[in-house]
């Protein structure tokens, strides 16, 4: 049982208009009881959540917005921006593996050969603004098609190489068909600053779920959490 101080404190912040989601992304800090209480509420905006993006259609910019181009912000966890260095590190190459029947690795060049897609969506990030973006690249769908995930593969985990930065994923999400892996934007390749050589990207999850610098996607049975979920803030992040 949650105290009668948690219990106020939780009825407060909903009457400020303060969700569950947010309240984690934010990592909020209190009593036993109050965590085990936002651990409750975030079940079930967990189940809200899944449930609407069952309903919704594909993401669209509204007419007369321009992509932010250059303004579109960058991030990443390590001290400086990461780059891919052959000569360290040898050829680049995304590999699709864990519950799949046809693991893949993929060089620039391959999936560069599979970018079919180009979209104008939106980005959602946690901390409450929103920038159109154009990005080009591979259907995560097209992905799967190819590895073949088995029957038992619910979650996704993409993982990078900027200090090991990954993020999970339902299946549902993942599967969107405007998540795709981009590998370029507003018509060029990705450069180092938004997540080169290839990056997740999905209008369905905040920010902070699309890793950047991507190297693995791994099909799994279970979610495994990522950088800041773990941390506190949201697993589920949609948007």
């Amino acid at each position: 049982m949650t105290g009668p101080q948690d219990r106020r404190m939780f009825l407060r912040l909903l009457s400020l208009g303060i969700s569950a989601p947010l309240l984690a992304a934010c990592n909020a800090q209190g009593t036993p009881g109050m965590l085990k209480l936002l651990d409750l509420v975030g079940t079930k905006n967990e189940k809200l959540e899944r449930w609407l993006l069952s309903r919704a259609g594909n993401d669209r910019v509204k007419s007369g917005v321009r992509v932010a181009g250059e303004r579109f912000p960058s991030y990443f966890i390590s001290p400086s921006v990461p780059t891919w260095d052959p000569a360290v590190s040898g050829a680049w190459q995304l590999v699709v593996d864990g519950a799949v029947r046809t693991p893949l690795r993929l060089d620039a060049a391959q999936l560069q050969r599979l970018a079919t897609r180009t979209q104008r969506v939106n980005h959602y990030c946690v901390e409450g603004w929103t920038a159109a973006v154009e990005f080009q690249g591979v259907p995560m769908s097209t992905l799967a098609r190819l590895a073949q995930p088995t029957a038992d593969a619910g979650f996704v985990d993409f993982s990078s190489f900027d200090k090991g930065y990954h993020e999970s994923w339902d299946i549902e999400s993942t599967m969107h068909p405007q998540t795709m892996v981009a590998i370029a934007k507003d018509g060029t390749l990705l450069s180092p600053r938004y997540g080169a050589p290839a990056r997740v990207h999905s209008p369905v999850k905040l920010g902070y779920k699309n890793t950047k610098y991507l190297t693995r996607i791994t099909f799994m049975p279970t979610a495994n959490g990522g950088y800041w979920s773990d941390l506190g803030y949201e697993w589920y992040g949609g948007t």
